[in-house]
């Protein structure tokens, strides 16, 4: 869906981050977790700036980008990429029942802008209720067309490659 709107993958993809949850992110951390060159994400984030859909601010030496909640179209892009990910009533179900969830990522494809019809997500807590899962991966499939692979770790090892979609 996204892809025939937008032809950018790098845009898709910075879309996706600033737009699925309260993100923010760097020139070189959006780089590195991309796997794009800076200079293509440098452009992507110019533009995206200066069409008023991005902010950004210095702190300190970086200049630190973030969705624009003023734009105009904030909600609708925001609507858009959610429904793109197929995961905003997912997610919030997931979390409600799953039981003390700090945090929440989507990785793989989907964090790409990838719709390879299977979702990988991340959940970070302890005592989650692992027997929801299998549950969850039938019901989703029926609700939303896609496959849902989930793995749940303790503590957030602060190297996860994707998007930050619930948790802070």
């Amino acid at each position: 869906m996204l892809e025939s709107l937008v032809t950018s993958k790098t845009r898709i993809k910075l879309l996706l981050k600033f737009f699925s949850h309260a993100n923010s992110g760097y020139l070189r951390s959006l780089a590195k977790e991309f796997d794009e060159s800076t200079n293509s994400v440098r452009v992507e984030l110019n533009r995206l700036t200066e069409a008023g859909l991005l902010v950004s601010q210095e702190e300190g030496r970086t200049k630190v980008y973030k969705a624009n909640e003023q734009h105009p179209f904030f909600t609708e892009i925001k609507n858009m990429v959610s429904k793109f990910l197929g995961l905003d009533d997912l997610m919030e179900r997931i979390v409600r029942r799953m039981g003390d969830v700090e945090k929440a990522y989507i990785v793989g494809d989907y964090a790409k802008g990838i719709d390879s019809g299977t979702v990988h997500m991340i959940l970070i807590g302890k005592e989650l209720d692992k027997e929801y899962l299998d549950f969850i991966r039938e019901k989703t499939y029926e609700k939303v067309q896609r496959n849902v692979e989930v793995s749940i770790l303790d503590k957030d090892p602060g190297d996860i490659q994707g998007i930050l979609v619930y948790g802070k």
